[in-house]
């Protein structure tokens, strides 16, 4: 466990020294929420009772989401993980006595983490000295904010979880390209990334909120606003524990099946 621990925080201050790219993500990602926010507020006055949210969780959900995108977002990959598949520079990580999945999982976390770590406290310090209308809401109890750091660490793991899924992939085929850009589509839709859950029909939100994608963002967003709450939010939690479970479970054994007739292409 001690070379998974030191390998997570040699990558987690690796990351950190990116402070030029952490930079541009955040004006990004802040123009991107302020544009975000501006179009909710145009559906919203154009017809209120239609309306699944309140405005205040509302810009709450889209500045948490766009403060932390390194750490949630299904684009965000580890090049040099793809890029040890397909050169066949992995089987120098064969020969190493550690396992595959958790050297890649503590990999990927580290890498997350420090992306959202370099951009989250800029966008949140600016989104709570905005315009009310526009503004980072408070936290709806202290409650609400405990579970909402709770919920998120479990939505970074099962996020790593399932971006782990693809990494193995590419130990089965000759390219995981295709796969990678349609499960990242997917993820991003159905978690909650272009339009948040609650605005989906209530038949199929009843459905996705039993999926995988659901334990994801859309979970500790909702939570901080009081948007989820309640039961609802109890079985929220319990989903995400259990799909952090079931998807670490299927990777690990997808890995070591990869691992004992894996075939080094190289280049």
């Amino acid at each position: 466990m001690k070379k998974y621990i030191s390998y997570f925080r040699m990558w987690l201050v690796m990351g950190l020294q990116y402070r030029a790219a952490a930079f541009g993500g955040v004006v990004t990602q802040f123009f991107w929420g302020f544009m975000e926010i501006a179009a909710m507020h145009a559906f919203h006055e154009s017809n209120p009772d239609a309306y699944p949210m309140t405005m205040e969780a509302t810009c709450s959900y889209i500045w948490f989401q766009q403060a932390f995108i390194a750490m949630l977002s299904a684009r965000v990959f580890d090049g040099q993980i793809l890029d040890s598949v397909r050169s066949g520079n992995i089987a120098y990580e064969l020969c190493r006595p550690v396992r595959i999945y958790d050297l890649w999982f503590s990999r990927s976390t580290a890498s997350r983490l420090s992306g959202a770590g370099l951009r989250c406290i800029p966008i949140l310090l600016v989104a709570v000295l905005l315009p009310k209308s526009y503004r980072l809401s408070a936290p709806a109890s202290a409650a609400s904010f405990a579970l909402f750091v709770l919920t998120l660490a479990l939505a970074v793991l099962v996020s790593v979880a399932y971006i782990m899924l693809i990494y193995i992939s590419g130990l089965y085929t000759i390219s995981s390209d295709g796969l990678r850009r349609l499960c990242s589509s997917l993820m991003d839709f159905l978690t909650g990334g272009y339009i948040p859950l609650p605005f989906f029909p209530a038949g199929i939100r009843q459905v996705l909120e039993l999926l995988p994608f659901a334990s994801m963002q859309n979970v500790p967003l909702r939570i901080y606003s009081g948007d989820l709450a309640g039961p609802a939010m109890y079985r929220a939690i319990c989903l995400q524990v259990f799909w952090l479970v079931t998807l670490v479970a299927i990777g690990r054994a997808l890995c070591r099946g990869a691992e004992r007739k894996v075939i080094i292409q190289g280049n």
